[in-house]
């Protein structure tokens, strides 16, 4: 599908480089998600972190409703910025925050405005946002979906089973990716309930057209038991961990 045309609007997207309408600095490091049919890297995740390479919450904890837009635009921003200077020819995963974004039309013309700028191909682009984030309208984060999959983008719904999982999304909207939360990957090779859950989200994905990321895999033991479920998307500790302004080369152990 052709993206529609988008007026650029670049002098956000200078502004946004230099984090203008933030009163604090922050960095990223890159997690690879592999794709273990072939032994390649899928995409890199942008995971925010200090300037010193601090934990996530040292900047998340300074977000709040004054300056959530900023920090949602400049975060696009500089994650393709970073990117781009680091020569990462795989896609590239951003988090946003749906209750930032007020009109997906408007909101992504920092974003294309950046991707022009620093020459990174827009397709080449996820946009990923957290299952658990408490939202105020589901209606509003499926006409995000819906906006950014019509511009050529694609999506995908991280921490999928943490807390109350929206299944009216994937009705309404379902995403080309869907992340499984961590607690329900650790020990999923001895525990049938995991097991029994995670079976009936593959077919749900399996139906709907799109695929599942393993996240947070962290023994050969679980690899194996979700790659004989047909699963090839994994990200986790077993293969890298993230690299603070880096793009770390995946390890991919053997499992027979």
């Amino acid at each position: 599908m052709e993206r529609p045309e988008v007026l650029f609007d670049e002098s956000h997207c200078g502004q946004c480089a230099c984090g203008e309408g933030l009163d604090f600095q922050f960095s990223f490091a890159y997690q690879p998600i592999v794709d273990v049919s072939d032994h390649s890297v899928y995409a890199y995740e942008a995971l925010v972190r200090g300037t010193g390479g601090e934990s996530a919450w040292s900047v998340l904890s300074k977000v709040n409703d004054r300056n959530r837009y900023s920090f949602d635009q400049i975060c696009r921003v500089k994650a393709v910025k970073l990117a781009s200077r680091l020569g990462m020819k795989a896609m590239l995963s951003i988090n946003f925050m749906p209750n930032a974004v007020y009109q997906a039309e408007y909101c992504i013309r920092t974003t294309l405005a950046a991707a022009k700028t620093y020459d990174f191909d827009t397709r080449r682009i996820i946009f990923e946002l957290t299952e658990s984030e408490n939202l105020s309208s589901i209606e509003h984060l499926v006409s995000i979906i819906q906006a950014y999959q019509d511009m050529g983008f694609r999506t995908a719904i991280d921490d999928f089973g943490a807390g109350f999982s929206r299944y009216n999304i994937m009705t309404a909207s379902p995403p080309d990716l869907l992340k499984l939360d961590m607690d329900l990957i650790r020990d999923i090779d001895r525990k049938p309930n995991k097991q029994a859950v995670v079976n009936g989200i593959i077919t749900m994905m399996r139906e709907l057209g799109g695929s599942i990321v393993a996240e947070g895999v962290e023994t050969v033991e679980e690899y194996a038991w979700l790659h004989n479920r047909g699963i090839r998307l994994f990200q986790g500790y077993l293969f890298a961990r993230p690299g603070f302004e880096s793009l770390p080369r995946p390890h991919f152990p053997d499992i027979g």
